[in-house]
Order: C-alpha cells, then structure tokens, then sequence
C-alpha cells in the first residue's frame, strides 16, 4: 500500500477558550480528491490553514508526502493553494501568471515560459499566454489559477471554496471541469466546501466536519444512502426530518409518533430504545405518490395528505404536503416522467415510503430520558 499524501494524526487547534479543530485523525490517499465538507465555523478553513503551514497545531502532527510538517514554513511545504479570491496578477499576462512561481524558485525564463504554456495547454487554455487576465472569463481565469499552482508541481493541491464567488451556471461547469482536471493530472486535490453538491460530485470520498471533527469520513454514497450520524443525514442532501418518541422497535424497524402525533415506521441506526426521544430522516425521493391508494407500492404503509405547495425546478421538482391527520410537512420528490405536472394546491393524495429506506437515530437526549 502506497504512503498517503497526507495525514492528520490527532490534530488540535484551539482559539482561546474555543476548540476550532478537536483531536482529529485522517489520511488522504495518493491521487484521490477528497473535500471537507461542512458548515460555516465548523473548522474546515483552519484544517486547510494548518495543512498549508500558515497555522500550526497545537496538538498533534500533519504529515504530507510520508514527512512531518511540524516547523516546515509554508513555502517549503509540497503544497499549493487556490483561494476563492484567484488573486491573479492583473499587471502580469496570463502566460507570466502562471510562470510567477517557477520565476520565485529562479528558474531560467525560456524553461518557465515553455512549462507555463504547456500547462496551459493541458488545462485548455493553449494560446492564452499573451491574454490579459481581464480578457478572460471567471471559468478561464479559475483554470488559470490552476494551472499556476500545478506547475509546480505540488504534492497536495489545496482548495477553499474556490467556486463560491462564481455564478450558479458557470459553477455547475466548473465543478466538471476540475473532476476532470484532478483526473488527468493525478495530484491529490484538497477541496473545502459548504456545498453539499460539490462534495458529492467531486470527490473520491469525503469527510463531514461538525464542531471541529469529522462526523463521518467515506464515499459520497456512503455519506448519501448509510449516514452514520443525525447531522450527516441532515446536513448531506434533503431530507424530511420527523422528530418524536420510538414507541416500538421489531427487527430493526422503529415505530415512532412524532410531536405532531404521526406514526411512522424507520429503520433504527445506533443503539434506540422504546420510549426513548428520536429523529428520523426521509429522502424526498424514497417517498411515493399517487392520486388513489392502489397505486403505492403494495406492503408499504400509506398516508393521505393534500397539496401544500408546488416547487417547480424541471428535473429537480417537488411538491409540499400536509399529512392529513397530523399536519405534518413533508416534501416529495416529482417523477421525472411528468405524470403530476397537473398538481393543483389543495389536491388530496396518497403518499407512503418504504420505513426501510428512512433512518431513525436516538436523539442527543435520548440517553437522558
């Protein structure tokens, strides 16, 4: 087994009486892209922070290409960073932009002007060099800054949040066109994220951070379909999110009322026990509808509700329902097929989910009640 390109073994970072990073271990194998994903304050920048050397831990050891970081200075680091500010050079052409680092390690000019436009041929920007920075588009000048970081050929290449500043189309683009990049280049990419779909799209395999640790560190389908914590759950796609009391428990199966007085049933995750507080989580998608009862998956328990609201998004529509005894709000995901694009508000329907394909967790109270 190869050496990972990077390790955090048991790092912490504390800002006065607040931990910002708590005692957290993981590694990053050679080549994959990995992204931390989590909310704002969570700790993610000050990981990457620490990661490039511009902070050091106060507990613990990063390690980057088999060697420990502690008292290497950021410039001597196997590392490049990309910021969400590219903090390109608008005096410079993009050719020379690009070159800037070779020109600090005192390479002659001929090599660096023949390795930048290679690089930015590679990152599809060939015949670029001469350009302007502010005769580029963002998605062009995002590649440039890319590409001015892999030419040095760095053992990590660190990302924060760099398309947070781009808009929601050229965004979209870009989250293809840096898979594809990683892919073609191999380096280890770094990505710090709060969007849950760059995550999921980008990355080899992801870790969830919450209050300075990781909630849970795998695939971007593990994280979707088997969430090991409520926050993950939560946090990790839509959910409907149902909170009450277990009241029975058969084969795995919760049966739960919430505080709204609905009765559903959800497959236990963690140690619950009846009578205890608990939280499930129901996927818009996993929910089925119908217009009469006969039509839900036959075995599967069934509710009536009536149309709330209609949230219109082509292949990503949805609609809001009332469940009918109980009031509770729930979302379901419309099939792509069209069949209830005639949805009308205040429409009766049949909905149901199949308790094997929700997850019950015992709330943080439960181990008090």
């Amino acid at each position: 087994m190869s050496t990972p390109d990077l390790e955090a073994r048991t790092v912490v970072k504390r800002f006065g009486a607040h931990t910002a990073v708590d005692a957290l271990s993981f590694s990053v194998a050679r080549g994959s892209f990995f992204s931390i994903l989590g909310p704002s304050g969570c700790g993610k920048t000050t990981l990457l922070r620490m990661i490039a050397g511009f902070i050091a831990p106060d507990e613990g050891d990063i390690i980057i290409g088999g060697n420990s970081m502690a008292d290497v200075a950021p410039n001597r680091r196997p590392v490049n960073m990309v910021f969400q500010q590219l903090a390109l050079f608008p005096m410079m052409n993009v050719g020379e932009n690009v070159a800037f680092g070779l020109a600090r390690r005192g390479v002659a000019r001929a090599e660096r002007a023949k390795k930048s436009a290679a690089m930015l041929e590679r990152v599809g920007l060939g015949g670029a060099a001469h350009k302007a920075v502010d005769e580029l588009s963002g998605g062009q000048r995002q590649r440039v800054a890319i590409a001015r970081s892999l030419v040095l050929e760095p053992t990590l290449l660190l990302l924060d949040e760099p398309l947070g500043a781009l808009d929601l189309k050229l965004r979209e683009h870009m989250k293809i066109e840096l898979k594809q990049l990683q892919a073609a280049f191999g380096t280890t990419f770094v990505y710090i994220t709060h969007d849950q779909s760059e995550a999921l799209v980008l990355s080899d395999h992801v870790g969830v951070m919450n209050k300075g640790r990781f909630e849970q560190l795998g695939t971007p389908q593990e994280l979707y379909y088997s969430p090991a914590t409520p926050f993950v759950a939560g946090f990790v796609g839509s959910n409907n999110k149902i909170c009450g009391r277990a009241r029975t428990i058969d084969g795995g199966i919760v049966e739960l009322e919430s505080t709204e007085g609905w009765t559903i049933r959800a497959a236990a995750q963690g140690a619950v026990q009846a009578g205890s507080p608990v939280e499930a989580f129901v996927r818009p998608e996993v929910a089925s509808l119908g217009r009469a009862a006969s039509e839900l998956p036959a075995g599967q328990p069934g509710y009536t509700a009536t149309v709330e609201s209609l949230l219109f998004d082509g292949a990503n529509s949805a609609v809001l329902v009332r469940e009918s005894k109980s009031r509770f709000e729930f979302r379901i995901a419309l099939p792509q097929t069209g069949r209830f694009a005639d949805l009308r508000v205040g429409e009766a329907l049949h909905f149901g989910f199949d308790p094997a394909r929700a997850a019950c967790f015992p709330t943080a109270d439960a181990a008090r009640a």
